[in-house]
């Protein structure tokens, strides 16, 4: 008996089917996407003050950093939980750090004692000592 185009057809249709299924007992991974590579890391600041801790002025090491105007300071998070620094008077915020992370660099443009704190914990206290 002859077979029709239609037959052979569906025939080829489903061998190619069963060819493209996964074997029994083979496990399939979805295919994940590339990762996206990791931001570059900013300039280094001159000066990298360290938290380590919600312990008033000695949170931070130094408790009192020298610094010269134009230099630039970055804050380094030792700590388990996220910090936030800003300028006491509002002239400056580092943002949130987040744990193991560095703030970015914040310019210095003014001799004088500048106070900062954490803004989610104010307790933490820490100041610069800003020379010409």
């Amino acid at each position: 008996m002859p077979y029709s185009r239609s037959l052979v057809g569906v025939g080829l249709l489903s061998l190619m089917s069963v060819a493209f299924l996964p074997s029994c007992g083979s496990s399939y991974s979805s295919p994940t996407a590339p990762s996206s590579p990791a931001p570059a890391p900013g300039p280094a600041a001159d000066v990298t003050i360290l938290i380590l801790g919600m312990a008033g002025s000695a949170s931070f090491s130094p408790a009192t950093a020298a610094v010269k105007v134009g230099q630039t300071v970055a804050w380094k998070n030792n700590d388990s939980i996220t910090h936030d620094i800003g300028q006491d008077g509002g002239a400056f915020s580092a943002g949130g750090i987040g744990p193991g992370a560095t703030s970015n660099a914040v310019k210095i443009t003014a001799a004088g004692s500048l106070g900062y704190h954490c803004m989610i914990h104010p307790s933490m206290t820490g100041s610069l000592s800003v020379t010409q």
